[in-house]
């Protein structure tokens, strides 16, 4: 067994600390972002890392920051660690910190590489329409995200699936492909593979984008934008000046639609005209279906300002919403 210091910070890393204390490795430190004020209150809140390093024991570490931190640096040179783990730590390493461990810095990373590299890979996975991605581990280096590649394992993404749901299925497979990796890199036997040059980048997201654009977007792009974004910070319009948020919607063809609801068969060669963001149908029992600019989206789960999450036909019961609505 090897002697690791772990750095990560949200639930996604919790999984592949879990997951090598489980296999018996000596968990020598426990390195995550400070605490963060959160709630009404801003009570001082630990990291989920940090909530499971203190149930087990382990030792602590928060620093402000690790670059140019000559103090930080030498506490983790003095735990003379054999490896270092970072899953989602949130902060860029200097080189001298990638030079402690004798068996290198090993990353568990939410994509399969050399695509998505950056700090949302599993939000853009999501937000493009992927069919498939997956968790690759990498020995790091000082770049981001592109240091030599050890194991891959890749899976489908859902059509429905949020990122909230990938994310959490992504975790498991990334703790036990770590703990695979560390059993490889022990016996000497982990391979190496270069990163080709043919990459893309997985930026934060910012909230800007989470306005649905209905007058330039497809139903499908929609459909993407409101799995991509939950539970994160959830794709909103506004309907009468007021936020309304989309947490799960789906999307339908026009020839769908007219399934549905054939009464509207007879206005098909009106629906060109139609405004995108307009309100085709609204019924507690039938639904919510708003035109996009290829498509249509049928909500299926929103909220309203300052309200809570509910299903299309709990919303409709206390909010009428007349067809011919336009959702801005």
């Amino acid at each position: 067994m090897l002697n690791v210091v772990f750095m990560g910070t949200p639930d996604f890393a919790v999984e592949s600390l879990k997951r090598l204390d489980e296999a018996g490795h000596n968990i020598i430190g426990v390195v995550t972002n400070i605490d963060k004020p959160k709630g009404r209150g801003m009570k001082l809140i630990p990291s989920p890392v940090k909530e499971y390093a203190l149930e087990r024991g382990f030792k602590v570490f928060q620093p402000l920051k690790v670059r140019k931190n000559p103090e930080f640096i030498e506490e983790l040179k003095s735990l003379n660690p054999d490896v270092i783990c970072v899953v989602a730590y949130g902060k860029i390493l200097p080189q001298e910190l990638l030079e402690i461990p004798r068996l290198g810095c090993i990353n568990v990373h939410g994509s399969l590489l050399p695509k998505y590299r950056g700090a949302a890979p599993i939000q853009w996975a999501v937000l493009n329409g992927e069919k498939t991605t997956g968790i690759t581990t990498m020995y790091m280096d000082v770049g981001m995200d592109t240091g030599d590649m050890i194991l891959k394992q890749e899976v489908e993404i859902g059509d429905n699936e949020t990122t909230g749901e990938l994310w959490e299925r992504l975790s498991k497979i990334g703790g036990k492909l770590l703990v695979d990796t560390l059993d490889l890199i022990e016996k000497g036997k982990a391979p190496r593979e270069k990163q080709s040059d043919y990459y893309t980048l997985a930026p934060m997201l910012d909230k800007e984008m989470a306005k649905i654009d209905w007058e330039n977007k497809s139903a499908n792009e929609i459909k993407n934008l409101v799995r991509g974004l939950n539970p994160i910070m959830g794709a909103y319009s506004l309907l009468e000046g007021k936020k309304v948020k989309f947490w799960k919607v789906d999307a339908l063809d026009d020839a769908k639609l007219y399934e549905l609801f054939p009464e509207l068969k007879e206005y098909e060669y009106k629906m060109k005209n139609v405004m995108p963001g307009t309100v085709l149908f609204s019924d507690s029992k039938k639904g919510l279906y708003i035109k996009a600019k290829d498509g249509i989206i049928k909500v299926i789960e929103l909220q309203a300002e300052n309200a809570k999450k509910m299903n299309a036909s709990d919303f409709l019961r206390g909010n009428a919403i007349v067809a011919g609505t336009l959702f801005e």
